[in-house]
């Protein structure tokens, strides 16, 4: 018996008036200023949004000459602070990007020596890269420190950031040269003439260095260290697209590049971070040198895939467990330092004041997901987006294998809903278009799975039920009647079909042996997570179940694991890209396929690519081919049909159709349409979806302003050897507030005393130490590191004082110095100090102050004249190569991708960590 699902929209269902996404997720971090949208339209608050290109010194210009309304590309540090007094315009500041060095660590061939393929040479490059100039002095204080794949501001830095103390990488270039000197002549080498050689050649290293920022500072400075160090320089200046190509797209014994200044935006916050973690430290993912590709030299660690995947997958039975496994992938991959953190940046994006309806994204600030679906100008439909590039010839907008790049996800992210995205101001995982009812039996426990559910078989080629005996961890039921009610934007339905096919796409590419050969990257890095799916069970029209073997101590995390499909491309298009690339072998997914068979790289703007899906499309339909199998579900009475062949003609004809009219492939569903893209312009169009049905209005999705962790006051006095010690101080911030902190003595790096801090009211705490602590000091200066955090902020606040200990003498009430934080705190609307420091003015703090002044200049004036003499070409140990040429200049297909997991449809949700972590820029 067959039973067939119509896939026409109940009129019922129309009517459904969705709950406002701010009451599921909860306002209580929020500052709400007054927002008055300009209508209760289904959709965003403007009709058009434009996308253009600009240079990023001359974007202040351009913003005040009205030729944009804000700017999503971090301005250069200058011109953001010549921008904070203009009147007409706002500056809205996030650590929305982070900056790191990858080394490349693959061993030399027979009669060379490649430096970083030795670890303490790579340890010892943690000490040679000073952080703290580069943030105080090349981004003038608008950056802050980074040791670790997370940040000062990030909620894991509680679980890490004694790791990184006790790790000692504060800037050392002495003991860094020594570290180096050891390990180069212990591995053979030779230093003639301040140059290191190896078989009486001089070693070369090869510095790709960006160009369009900060890190061409960034990179000279670490090049003169080097050169110091004893190591010959062939810098070359890339920007974007060219940087991409040679880093990520060759194999690391090939040796075209043995260090890169990397760049990474940030999505949304994560309150636990998963994804990042294993993206920066752990091999398995496909993020580090060798990419997972096939036949590249690769980096590999097992203990650290070990810990990752477990991590991944939720292998741990509390927060604790979880929080000691990140701590030792922490140490590990600091041990290793194949990815060396530099700094997270104070990102300034300018807005004319006159827009209204932006929401500040803790991580992403307005480039998140929020803002473009509220914002809103008076007296103006439409809104103009500046950005530094609209189109590179690395940005490829396919959901299998591309959008690896910020460029095009800035402009994606507003074109589709995604099931699930982290709150922005928790960082914790939140129904978007779908709901969800979690239930698990972990961490101990298993869950029966029903033996009716269904799993992709790729031997059979069909759905076949999983039978008795299957467990799992967790079960969730998701509810997919908001994405239901609304068409694509091509006006067909959105149904259970889209879903299965995209459940079914991932599996078949991940174990169909032959689909595995050609997309080998996206295959390898999916397995692991999809080894974890333990059956689906389709419940009725608009609900599927799935079951996985996953837990996790916050539930939301298991439901934004286990999602079945993320919804961004209807199934007829999916169904053509995989003709193409799996029937025909015309086209590729992933980059490195790409190169490997000399394919295009398959991009839905452009309209080469575009052309070979819609012949494909054209074929399917003139025979009238649908993927039968992957619509055709086991039941108790014989089988299910969710679509036929006649209603596929119809639906390939309506895309064939948009084709005619846009010119490009890319129909989704969220509250914007791409209604033109034009690469060599840099421009791209998007339209308003005002379909009745669409279940958002644009006050629905208004977040505002997060109310950050403020110190408000702090009692610090010295410290009286022998007796007992308390300080004191105060919190300002919404939810229930904690303090945790470390001592160090400032002489030795050793942590005297660490913990939690004691609670007197719910905002005033205390730190105590006892007399027997005290008594156990030296004479001398001490650091008190501060970090304080809130259940309802994915944000930290971090402080550091310093405590004087001495002998009490009687009568004495000496004040407290308290030095700068060391994060970089800002408002989340102009910048402005929050930062409130119990501290009186005095003629001596005056006097430190100066001098401490002509220090930094002396400084910054030694360092920068260090780094102009390092940029001479004629230098005998330094060849330096520019390749700045414009990135909309073709480039040939091929090479690995940006981050080849990102794109695979099924993947794109359950790798969330990564995709709201951070992607290259």
């Amino acid at each position: 018996m067959k039973t067939t699902w119509s896939t026409k929209i109940p009129a019922w269902l129309l009517k459904v008036v969705p709950i406002s996404l701010a009451i599921i997720i909860g306002l209580s971090a929020s500052v709400l200023a007054q927002y008055d949208p300009p209508h209760e339209e289904p959709g965003p608050a403007v009709e058009r949004l434009y996308f253009k290109a600009f240079n990023v010194d001359r974007a202040p210009l351009d913003l005040e000459a009205g030729e944009m309304d804000l700017y999503y590309f971090n301005l250069k540090i200058a011109a953001a602070r010549e921008l904070r007094d203009k009147e007409g315009i706002q500056l809205y500041e996030a650590p929305a990007s982070t900056i790191s060095l990858i080394l490349n660590p693959a061993p030399a061939p027979e009669g060379r020596l490649n430096p970083f393929s030795i670890k303490e040479v790579r340890q010892a490059m943690q000490r040679l890269v000073d952080r703290e100039f580069v943030t105080r002095e090349i981004y003038q204080g608008q950056a802050a420190p980074m040791y670790t794949n997370v940040a000062s501001t990030d909620y894991d830095y509680l679980t890490v950031f004694d790791v990184i103390q006790q790790a000692e990488l504060d800037y050392d270039p002495e003991y860094a040269r020594q570290l180096i000197a050891d390990a180069m002549t212990e591995a053979g080498a030779e230093l003639v003439d301040g140059v290191w050689h190896f078989n009486e050649q001089p070693i070369r290293l090869k510095f790709i260095m960006r160009v369009e920022d900060e890190r061409r500072e960034v990179g000279d400075l670490i090049r003169a260290a080097l050169q110091d160090a004893g190591f010959a320089i062939a810098a070359n200046r890339q920007s974007f697209a060219p940087a991409i190509q040679t880093v990520y797209a060759t194999d690391p014994a090939q040796f075209e590049w043995h260090l890169y200044t990397e760049g990474w935006g940030r999505g949304a916050p994560n309150r636990y971070d998963f994804g990042g973690i294993n993206s920066f430290y752990a091999p398995w993912l496909g993020n580090m040198p060798g990419w997972k590709e096939v036949g590249f030299w690769h980096y590999e660690n097992e203990e650290l895939d070990d810990l990752g995947e477990r991590l991944f997958k939720g292998e741990f039975a509390d927060q604790a467990e979880r929080d000691d496994m990140y701590r030792e992938m922490t140490r590990i991959g600091l041990d290793e330092s194949v990815r060396i953190w530099i700094a997270t940046v104070m990102n300034a994006f300018p807005v004319q004041a006159g827009v209204e309806g932006i929401t500040q994204d803790l991580a992403a600030g307005p480039r998140g997901l929020w803002s473009l679906r509220s914002a809103y100008k008076a007296g103006t439909d439409e809104l103009t987006v500046g950005h530094l590039w609209v189109w590179t010839e690395r940005t490829t907008w396919n959901p299998v294998g591309g959008f690896g790049d910020v460029y095009s996800n800035d402009i994606w992210r507003h074109l589709q809903d995604p099931a699930v995205w982290n709150d922005p101001f928790t960082g914790i995982p939140a129904p978007f278009r779908i709901d969800y009812e979690v239930e698990t039996a972990g961490p101990e426990g298993a869950l029966d799975v029903p033996a009716d559910a269904i799993m992709w078989n790729t031997q059979r080629g069909r759905w076949t039920n999983v039978g008795e005996e299957v467990t799992a961890t967790s079960k969730v039921v998701y509810d997919y009647s908001k994405y239901f009610q609304a068409p694509w934007h091509h006006g067909q339905a959105i149904s259970m079909a889209d879903v299965l096919y995209s459940i079914y796409q991932g599996f078949d590419l991940s174990y169909n042996p032959d689909k595995a050969k050609i997309e080998t990257v996206i295959a390898t890095t999916a397995r692991p997570f999809l080894d974890t799916i333990k059956g689906y069970r389709v419940l009725d029209e608009n609900r599927i179940e799935a079951y996985v073997e996953f837990r996790h101590f916050e539930q939301n995390y298991i439901a934004s694991y286990g999602i079945p499909a993320a919804l961004s491309t209807p199934w007829q298009i999916l169904n053509s890209m995989d003709e193409l690339v799996f029937g025909q072998r015309r086209a590729a997914y992933s980059d490195t396929a790409a190169a490997r068979y000399n394919v295009p790289w398959i991009s839905l703007v452009l309209d080469r690519d575009a052309r070979l899906v819609r012949k494909a499309m054209l074929d399917l339909r003139r025979l009238e081919t649908i993927p039968t199998d992957v619509f055709t579900l086991p039941t108790a009475d014989g089988e299910m049909v969710l679509t036929s062949s006649e209603e596929g003609v119809e639906r390939y004809t309506a895309v064939l159709e948009w084709f005619d009219e846009k010119g490009h492939m890319v129909i989704s569903n969220g509250p914007f349409m791409l209604e033109r893209y034009d690469p060599p312009a840099q421009f791209a169009e998007l339209v308003a979806f005002r379909d009745e049905s669409y279940p958002f209005t644009a006050s629905d999705l208004y977040r505002g302003l997060p109310d950050l962790i403020e110190y408000t006051e702090i009692e610090a006095p010295p410290i009286d050897l022998g007796a007992d010690y308390e300080v004191t101080l105060t919190l300002d911030g919404p939810g229930n507030l904690s303090l945790r902190y470390l001592l160090i003595d400032t002489a030795s790096g050793e942590i005297i005393q660490q913990g939690d801090a004691d609670t007197l009211d719910p905002n005033w705490f205390a730190i105590r130490m006892t007399a027997e602590t005290t008594d156990q000091l030296e004479l001398g200066i001490y650091e008190l590191v501060l970090v304080a955090y809130s259940d309802e902020l994915a944000r930290m606040a971090e402080r550091r004082i310093e405590l004087e200990a001495d002998i009490a003498i009687i009568g004495e009430e000496p004040a407290a110095e308290e030095t700068e934080s060391s994060e970089t705190e800002s408002s989340d609307t102009e910048s402005s100090d929050t930062e409130e420091a119990s501290s009186s003015d005095s003629d001596e703090e005056s006097s430190e102050a100066a001098v401490e002044e002509e220090e930094s200049e002396s400084e910054t004036e030694e360092k920068s004249d260090e780094a102009e003499s390092d940029t001479e070409s004629d230098s005998e140990s330094d060849t330096e190569s520019e390749s700045e040429s414009a990135e909309v200049e073709s480039e040939p297909a091929g090479g690995l991708p940006v981050n080849p997991v990102v794109g695979a449809v099924v993947i794109i949700i359950i790798l969330g960590g990564i995709l709201l972590a951070r992607r290259r820029r």
